[in-house]
């Protein structure tokens, strides 16, 4: 065999060995159940979005996707933990505002980098905050609330749950108004609505699903929502941009995403599911039910909206000099 022969059949025979390691290497994914970290408790709204993630993506892809909750210190420990998983599409992680963004204007920081450690695969929905306000609060209205406010600073008390997406709000809302209000700590959202429905304190602000049978019974006021867009189960309630503080927004999120590294064939498919499964009717229905807008972006617009999110609720919390105690 001379030179030429001998180079041209060991390029074959290295092209033959290599088929089998790429069908490895890329496979048709998922071939085995797949883990979607919820880093909350289970029972709260990311649980019940992380489920029916889950749902979707089972029955659109053929394999289980199980939820596995891992909650702690505002949403980083099982935030951390998806970060460090293997980069191979049988760990993703159910993203939101507070885990992926709010969390970044606190000092210290968290050991991961929401812009950097993740590749976030689809937006699933959004809603708005709500102030709400017990209904002896004399104000009627958000212009009313606004004027009450400033003429009577530090009379005005809040429920706030530590870096949530509602305390947040609030300090945005303070900053752009100029509002001197005064937050009363809590541990959780339920037991600060409470307080506000027991007439304890005067308001808040808090998930529109939260808030929304409270509304509907009579036994909350809605004031404002801080969506751009009113939420059609909010239609008689104004924005907060539409009331004199054009821009305002804040939208509680949740998403999917996954550790940084994971292959782009994967991302596809499970971006394309996403989209797919909540284009479904009955999919979105349970969501547009508590009053959530369903996104279902692609990668590049979520990608682009966590690293936006960031870089505003960085502002908002350090100018408030906010701190996680």
């Amino acid at each position: 065999m001379n030179r030429r022969s001998l180079l041209l059949a060991t390029a074959a025979v290295a092209c033959a060995l290599s088929l089998p390691l790429v069908a490895v290497a890329q496979p048709d994914y998922p071939t085995r159940p797949v883990r979607v970290v919820v880093p909350f408790p289970a029972g709260g709204t990311s649980d019940l979005m992380g489920r029916l993630i889950a749902d979707v993506l089972g029955r659109q892809l053929g394999q289980p996707f199980v939820v596995e909750n891992k909650g702690g210190a505002g949403g980083a420990i099982g935030t951390e933990q998806a970060a460090r998983a293997p980069a191979d599409g049988y760990t993703l992680l159910l993203s939101g505002i507070g885990s992926n963004a709010i969390i970044h204007g606190f000092t210290p920081k968290p050991s991961y980098d929401s812009g950097q450690d993740f590749v976030h695969i689809s937006q699933l929905a959004a809603g708005p905050n709500v102030l709400v306000v017990n209904p002896a609060f004399p104000a009627k209205t958000f212009g009313e609330f606004i004027a009450w406010v400033k003429a009577n600073p530090g009379k005005f008390n809040y429920g706030q749950v530590n870096a949530s997406s509602g305390h947040v709000t609030t300090e945005y809302l303070k900053q752009v108004a100029g509002l001197d209000m005064v937050g009363i700590p809590y541990k959780g959202g339920a037991p600060a609505l409470n307080d506000v429905l027991a007439g304890q304190i005067n308001g808040m602000f808090t998930n529109q699903d939260a808030a929304l049978p409270h509304v509907q019974a009579g036994k909350l006021r809605a004031l404002a929502v801080t969506s751009v867009k009113r939420n059609p189960l909010y239609p008689d309630v104004p924005t907060v941009a539409e009331s004199g503080y054009p821009d305002f927004s804040a939208v509680s999120w949740t998403g999917l995403s996954a550790p940084k590294g994971t292959p782009p064939a994967i991302v596809h498919r499970l971006e394309t599911a996403m989209k797919q499964g909540f284009g479904d009717p009955a999919a979105r229905a349970k969501l547009e039910a508590s009053g959530f807008v369903v996104v279902a972006s692609d990668s590049d617009g979520y990608t682009r909206f966590v690293r936006g999110e960031i870089a505003r609720w960085e502002q908002v919390v350090q100018k408030a000099g906010m701190t996680l105690n």
